[in-house]
């Protein structure tokens, strides 16, 4: 007997036809904007260095002739990979912003709690060359996520702050490569990294789509929606909806940016909601939260005054792989140049993959000539390279 074939029906038909072609117009918007990004920063380069250039005899890295309060910066650091990348966070921003200052602050969770069983207490030469540095490591207890979401210690530590002054957090897995002290920040109002693509939410086929999703969440805790919009982007366009990079994120008063980041964080993860039912919350809760308290403090999307914290002065390299595949020239000599000291071979012994890929060569010889980065770089299609070529090293 020959079974009836399964034909899909028209509608459906209809239905993936229309998918299709708004995740290819979502595809091109998206590389447009990257695109007209670049070239702003490209814009801005120029301009410093025909500046330059006209005034021969000033210090490339001169502090800024402007009255600026003194901003505080936290990044976390815990045993094995976190404390190679926090000291190397702390050597590149004596490195390239000698003139910065502040309190360069180094949170350490406690082997209890949520953290009970696992080692995350900083071993003595990990300690030792972080505090070289200047790095305060201040230990915090962390009670709400840890182990299950080790993404939430930036979350609970930024208690660790002193309250009312203003601060910034950057992951570890960042280097600074520029003087971030000449930055005109405005602190008053809080705000993150740009440098993100639409992970989250994920609309499902037949709904709810990026208004329902993000419309709960600010009706939840009381927030205007439609001020938070991007109204020059289309409606269901992931970029239309305020949305962050976690990497880094400023304010005037951590005290009160981590009362409200962990409640809301909180209240999501306890009680997400019907419209986040087919939603993952893992690894993306902090950067669905972020917004909401960005937002709910009078923040938004920072300005181009501050593009340079996601190009010229800071990069989010994630993997020594992909600094090699996609980040800039100033970044690959800060990183070469700081892993090539003495005082970082001990921490470098543990990491042989890291060895290979900065100290000898595979990264300039091999992973950046498979990327061309006059383009914008989709991230998972070079992550997928990278591994099928046996690349990949965290």
């Amino acid at each position: 007997m020959v079974k009836p074939e399964n034909k899909p029906k028209p509608e459906d038909l209809v239905a993936q036809d229309r998918k299709s072609a708004k995740a290819a117009e979502r595809a091109e918007r998206q590389t447009r904007n990257k695109a007209e990004r670049e070239a702003r920063r490209m814009e801005r380069r120029a301009a410093r260095e025909a500046q330059r250039a006209t005034e021969p005899g000033e210090a490339a890295f001169a502090p800024a002739a402007q009255d600026q309060r003194a901003f505080n910066i936290l990044v976390i650091a815990q045993h094995g990979r976190l404390a190679f990348e926090a000291a190397l966070f702390c050597a590149s921003l004596r490195l390239n912003a000698p003139d910065w200052k502040g309190r360069l602050i180094v949170a350490e969770p406690l082997e209890e709690g949520v953290w009970k069983g696992a080692q995350t207490r900083l071993s003595p030469a990990e300690r030792s060359l972080i505090e070289s540095y200047g790095a305060e490591i201040t230990p915090f207890a962390a009670r709400h996520f840890g182990r299950s979401y080790p993404y939430g210690n930036k979350i609970e530590a930024l208690q660790l702050l002193p309250p009312g002054a203003p601060f910034i957090f950057f992951d570890s897995d960042t280097v600074v490569t520029g003087p971030i002290d000449q930055l005109k920040i405005d602190f008053t109002r809080p705000t993150a990294s740009m440098r993100r693509t639409g992970t989250w939410p994920q609309p499902p086929l037949y709904g709810p789509g990026y208004d329902e999703i993000w419309i709960s969440l600010y009706d939840r805790f009381g927030l205007d929606f439609a001020s938070s919009l991007d109204t020059e982007q289309p409606d269901e366009h992931w970029e239309r909806y305020l949305y962050f990079n976690a990497g880094w994120f400023l304010g005037p008063d951590p005290k009160i940016f981590a009362e409200r980041f962990l409640n809301y964080a909180l209240a999501i993860r306890e009680t997400p909601g019907e419209a986040l039912a087919c939603q993952s919350l893992d690894p993306w809760l902090d950067q669905v939260a972020l917004p909401l308290v960005i937002h709910a403090l009078g923040g938004g999307r920072p300005g181009p005054e501050l593009d340079d914290l996601d190009g010229d002065m800071t990069c989010h390299y994630r993997t020594v792989s992909l600094l090699y595949a996609r980040e800039s020239e100033a970044a690959l000599q800060t990183v070469e140049t700081i892993l090539a000291r003495p005082a970082f071979a001990p921490i470098l012994a543990e990491w042989p993959q890291v060895q290979e890929m900065v100290l000898q060569g595979t990264g300039r010889e091999t992973v950046r000539p498979l990327f061309d980065r006059s383009q914008a770089l989709d991230e998972a299609r070079t992550r997928h390279v990278l591994k099928k070529m046996g690349l990949w090293q965290r």
